[in-house]
């Protein structure tokens, strides 16, 4: 399962950069690339983690429950206006 794009959406959503992102998860900015564009594994902690700093659980349980995370994110912004 990829979740390169659903990561990266989060993590703008939530008005990070890479660097910020790692510095709060204590991983790498690379690592934090590579997640992003599924040259990673993805673990179960990090991911728990980023849903936790972007402020988006909800969007990863939707995305391991088979919905479609982006276009979760995309609703989200439209209706605040972004």
């Amino acid at each position: 399962m990829k979740f390169g794009a659903i990561l990266q959406a989060c993590r703008e959503r939530a008005g990070l950069t890479q660097e910020q992102m790692a510095e709060l998860i204590n991983r790498s900015r690379s690592c934090i690339s590579k997640l992003e564009n599924d040259r990673k594994t993805l673990d179960a902690q990090t991911l728990i983690e980023w849903g936790k700093v972007t402020q988006a659980n909800e969007v990863v349980v939707a995305f391991l429950y088979g919905m479609d995370g982006l276009g979760m994110i995309q609703n989200v912004m439209s209706l605040l206006g972004g």
